[in-house]
């Protein structure tokens, strides 16, 4: 099988090129992928080219199933109407069959529409909001690695068992933020828990978070529930260790990546809580994954780079299943015989999908590691506990999505 790689370009959204070679297959059909996610902003090292190494590996490693490959990459810096246009450039100039990753919230659900409106279908890995299986749902998209759901009802769910039964939230003004700040709060006064403040603050321009933590502080919450990701996340706790804000509140980290730990260090990391499903080290088919796509990478990845290299595999053995033809004529029914297979692979172990897109897998709460704790720089956390999958998303029998029937 060969693997053919080229940059999108659209306006100022392309970046620099990725080096490729082209090569003509004459009688095997092509299956064009496209990664579209955050490659310069603030959730570069969350995704960015590390997503696009992990989408590699996997079509490098996939047995060959008559057809040949094909990935495009773009930048669409957290922005909806540039992950918008490119999507239809995509999908009409382009003839792309899957449109993967995702990362922005607002970014992945406009993707989610046109691939439907299109028939193509689109894997979110790097996207948080759980409205993608939920009112947004789509025959034509599945939601990989995790969502706000999950995480709110893992890591929330594990400081309210710990006895914080008050929050206060500091939340970006985007929908994956504030479905954080939503879903949290659920479990929050479902335990009899409740909000004392919260504070939304201006994404991409917010650097100093004094004012919010001054406001956090004074409210006398057991909680800080930080729904920012990536270097907000960073920057946010650099702040509460400044402010020594960590002596009076307990902070939460509803949504954040080895690489966000790895960015900021443990000396100001350690302690903290967080979920993610999918570490390095959690067992030897993890460690070796690390181990091929090491050499590849400058940052080890986390979950949702994890998730590319998950997905794509699962999506070329239905192309193969059903043939690539059927495939690229009908995205929905690639993504209802993806739903139809049981999912299995190095990163993420055995699972399953989902009838409303949901995939399912096991969710791990973690410790961070202290410096005296760890063997190396990429040795930073320890597992607190396992929830399984069918247990840490969100139930088909809430009937979030209006497609599902139960």
């Amino acid at each position: 099988m060969t693997i053919l790689t080229r940059r999108a370009v659209l306006g100022t959204a392309a970046a620099s090129a990725v080096p490729f070679r082209r090569v003509r297959a004459q009688a095997k059909p092509v299956i064009k992928m496209g990664v579209i996610n955050d490659q310069s902003g603030p959730y570069r090292d969350v995704n960015g080219p590390t997503s696009i190494a992990c989408t590699r590996q996997a079509i490098q490693e996939f047995a060959a199933g008559g057809f040949d490959v094909e990935v495009l990459t773009a930048d669409h810096q957290n922005k909806a109407d540039i992950a918008a246009a490119i999507t239809r450039q995509w999908i009409d100039q382009e003839g792309v069959d899957l449109i993967q990753d995702g990362a922005s919230s607002a970014a992945a659900l406009a993707i989610s529409a046109i691939c439907k409106e299109r028939n193509k279908a689109f894997v979110a890995t790097s996207t948080a909001t759980s409205d993608l299986t939920g009112k947004a749902c789509t025959p034509n998209t599945i939601h990989w690695v995790y969502d706000t759901y999950m995480e709110a009802k893992s890591t929330g769910g594990a400081m309210i068992k710990a006895g914080g039964d008050s929050w206060f939230f500091i939340t970006p003004n985007y929908a994956a933020g504030i479905a954080y700040q939503r879903d949290t709060t659920r479990f929050v006064e479902a335990a009899g828990g409740k909000v004392a403040g919260a504070r939304l603050y201006p994404f991409p321009e917010t650097t100093d978070f004094s004012a919010p933590l001054v406001e956090a502080q004074a409210s006398g919450a057991k909680i800080l529930g930080v729904s920012g990701a990536g270097s907000d996340l960073i920057n946010i706790l650099k702040q509460v260790h400044e402010f020594g804000l960590n002596k009076t509140m307990k902070v939460a980290a509803l949504i954040a990546y080895s690489t966000d730990i790895h960015s900021m260090g443990l000396e100001i990391a350690q302690g903290l809580r967080l979920s993610e499903t999918y570490y390095w080290d959690l067992n030897e088919r993890t460690r070796s994954f690390q181990k091929r796509i090491q050499p590849k990478v400058s940052l080890w990845p986390n979950m949702s780079q994890a998730g590319n290299y998950s997905c794509t595999l699962h999506y070329l053995k239905a192309v193969k299943d059903m043939g690539a033809v059927a495939a690229k004529a009908d995205g929905a029914a690639v993504v209802a015989r993806m739903k139809a297979m049981p999912t299995d692979d190095d990163c993420f172990g055995k699972g399953s999908i989902h009838a409303d897109g949901r995939k399912v897998h096991p969710v791990y709460l973690f410790e961070v590691k202290s410096p005296a704790e760890s063997q190396h720089e990429w040795d930073i956390y320890k597992v607190i506990s396992v929830t399984p999958g069918e247990e840490a998303f969100r139930p088909l029998s809430e009937q979030a999505c209006p497609l599902v029937k139960t």
